[in-house]
């Protein structure tokens, strides 16, 4: 791994999406620049699917029409962001090498017709990937277009693992470098168990199917190998990048708002800036959450700097059961909460809707109707709006409060064979929500972060615990901090094999308590809480508990009547709760509430309607407010001290859900309101 690069500087926020000309005829490419002037468009991401229109057969390259689209859009002052256009091999690839296409656990050949058709560790696929990349770096490296390199694509996606011989070979490999020898192996992975001990490298496989349940540290193990050999095509094509154009930064997309197979974290490290896609469902009212989740997560990869949002659909996707338009004024209002949470980019896929192919329901900047329609004139309008305040980009999001998600102990919670199935995703919402609702900004943060600069520090599940990241938690509460656990945490080690002598045995000083026993819920069961002398309920968990210095905040009734149920402990300098089930959401709010006041942890603004979000972005010279409404009513916002609202003069031009303002021109003000879907800017003094 290298070390990772300072955050580059974008002169503004960035507009556009994903431009494909290789669909049209030239005389749309013309129509297309006009277009994307008059919308406001300041980059495209162009080139991701292009492999086979650049290079037809093997070793002939055909970058004419290429060539006039780069200089297209240099002459129109539209920068690039320039794909390596691996991210789909060309028919004649797999054709004559079928040995790169990947293969499921069960023995499923998965064949080309698609996307994404390759084994990540064919050393086949590697070096025409990287031959086509060094092509492209030595064609484009001095344009006046290029702005950006976009490395593949939604690495990923579609072949999360692979399980052919070829990456059996890689694996055995990995697994040499990782272990050194088989004894550390064996040891490892506890082969003692069911006469598993291997005594030649080459009797390892991949975990394929089996007649049951496979060795849990062997399945983890894989899961890493599988994102250390997708991060190796990305290396591959990154390094060939760098080397020839040093100064361009590099990215690639992130898929969904957290996605399993790529840590993100690990590889943020190996980028410039960190790139989004990001889709949330306009069927689900609180999408808007999920998303912001995702949207912290990405900010806080890269210790806060700003990020991209790469991809968003204009309104509907094409890949759900069900998909549902984005009613007016809410690809707006998620578009700016992307930039409130960070984003200094606003891209969307695609710029024209294709007229064949997979994707042609998924909607986009020009749609089938073209520009004479709701979509278009959004678009542009947010084109306008978004290059109105170029002062926000580079700014960045503080926050007094972390949330600890870890690949590997999400990759070890959904392997089979525990207490009860546990929804990783299901358990962040659970703690994220109710500090979103009351307004508190989080980080999304390693267990092996600094946690120093945080107030409170929220861990809903670390099924797997290393011990170093467990002494850190112990020591982040002895310094004065302040740490909320949920249950099923520290249970496992990196190994997968369980610590001893008492749950959560690497935490059980610090929480001042001991698990002996886990008693999971039925699906949709509940157990009764007794909160403060007020009944709630708690669902999917329940567990024997024994204080061992924790004094009860909230305790079971029924089965478990008297057990303590939620526990606090003071410890050095600061303070440890436990959570033994997930309480109903009105507790959660309740109980993270008390933590904060006690953590000293103030929302970014008091008193604020529901609804409502409100996130800050620093500067060096001034602080940027940002308010969403999330809600279906219009609300009043007074404000703490008077504020310009950058999108005043602009509230005209956007329709429905545009941000109104306490005055009639750019002044300061001392309130805004907004409509349903409204958004407002507020640039006040630095703070």
């Amino acid at each position: 791994m290298t070390e990772p690069r300072g955050a580059i500087a974008l002169p503004k926020i960035m507009f556009g999406g994903d431009y494909n000309p290789e669909q049209w005829p030239r005389e749309v490419w013309a129509e297309d620049l006009k277009l994307m002037v008059g919308a406001g468009v300041s980059l495209v991401t162009a080139g991701i699917f292009s492999w086979a229109a650049v290079e037809p057969r093997q070793g002939e390259y055909d970058f004419g029409w290429f060539d006039e689209v780069m200089d297209n859009l240099a002459a129109t002052g539209i920068g690039v962001s320039l794909a390596t256009m691996t991210a789909s091999p060309p028919p004649w690839l797999s054709h004559r090498y079928p040995e790169i296409l990947p293969q499921r656990a069960d023995g499923t050949r998965l064949w080309p017709g698609a996307r994404q058709h390759y084994c990540p560790s064919s050393p086949v696929y590697r070096e025409h990937a990287g031959r086509l990349v060094e092509q492209l770096a030595t064609r484009y490296g001095n344009h006046p277009a290029l702005s950006i390199w976009h490395i593949g694509n939604e690495y990923g996606c579609h072949t999360r693992q692979c399980f052919c011989d070829v990456s059996g070979v890689d694996f055995r490999r990995w697994l040499r470098e990782r272990y050194g020898d088989l004894d550390a192996l064996n040891a490892a992975w506890s082969t003692t168990f069911w006469s598993q001990r291997y005594g030649d490298w080459d009797e390892i496989y991949p975990p394929r199917t089996a007649p049951t349940l496979g060795n849990p540290a062997q399945r983890l193990d894989f899961a890493r190998f599988s994102d250390d050999a997708i991060l190796r095509c990305y290396l591959t094509e990154r390094d060939i990048i760098r080397r020839h154009t040093p100064d361009i930064p590099v990215t690639t997309n992130f898929i969904g708002l957290v996605h399993q197979p790529i840590d993100s974290y690990r590889w943020a490290a190996e980028q410039d800036v960190v790139s989004l896609d990001s889709y949330p469902d306009p069927y689900d009212p609180r999408a808007h959450v999920e998303a912001a989740f995702g949207y912290d997560l990405v900010r806080s990869a890269r210790a806060g700097q700003p990020w991209l949002l790469m991809e968003q659909a204009p309104s509907a996707v094409n890949w759900r059961e069900r998909n549902a338009p984005k009613p007016p004024g809410t690809m707006r209002l998620w578009s700016w909460q992307a930039v409130a949470q960070g984003a200094d980019a606003v891209l969307f896929f695609q710029w024209r809707q294709a007229a064949g192919g997979a994707e042609k329901f998924h909607s986009a900047m020009v749609p089938h109707g073209g520009v004479d329609t709701r979509t278009h004139r959004e678009v542009q309008a947010l084109g306008r709006e978004l290059a109105g305040v170029a002062e926000v980009a580079g700014t960045r999001v503080r926050a007094d409060v972390a949330l600890l998600h870890d690949w590997d102990s999400w990759r070890a919670l959904d392997a089979p064979a525990h207490p009860a199935v546990l929804d990783l995703m299901e358990a962040h919402r659970a703690h994220y929500a109710p500090l979103f609702d009351a307004h508190v900004t989080c980080d999304i943060v390693p267990p092996d972060a600094d946690l120093s600069g945080y107030r409170l520090v929220v861990v809903p599940n670390l099924y797997l615990l290393r011990a170093a990241d467990a002494r850190r938690l112990t020591e982040y509460v002895a310094g004065g901090g302040h740490l909320v656990v949920s249950f099923f945490t520290g249970i496992v080690d990196e190994c997968e094999r369980a610590y001893l002598g008492g749950y959560p045995a690497p935490l059980r000083e610090v929480l001042g308590l001991r698990v002996d026993e886990f008693w999971p819920l039925p699906v949709d069961g509940t157990v009764e809480l007794d909160l403060a002398g007020r009944r709630h309920t708690g669902t999917v968990w329940s567990e024997w508990i024994e204080l061992e210095g924790a004094e009860v905040v909230a305790g079971f009734t029924g089965d478990l009547a008297g057990r303590p149920a939620v526990t606090r402990h003071a410890y050095g300098r600061g303070v440890a709760w436990y959570l033994g089930t997930r309480p109903d959401p009105a507790a959660m709010r309740e109980l993270l509430d008390r933590v904060c006041g006690d953590a000293g942890v103030a929302p970014a603004l008091p008193d604020l309607p529901e609804g409502v979000q409100a996130v800050t972005r620093h500067g060096a010279d001034h602080s940027y407010l940002f308010l969403l409404n999330h809600g279906a009513r219009p609300v009043r916002v007074a404000l703490p001290a008077p504020a310009v609202n950058l999108l005043a003069e602009r509230s005209d031009e956007v329709g429905p859900g545009a941000a109104g303002s306490g005055a009639v021109d750019s002044g300061a003000v001392d309130s805004v309101t907004l409509e349903p879907r409204g958004v407002a800017v507020l640039r006040g003094p630095v703070n």
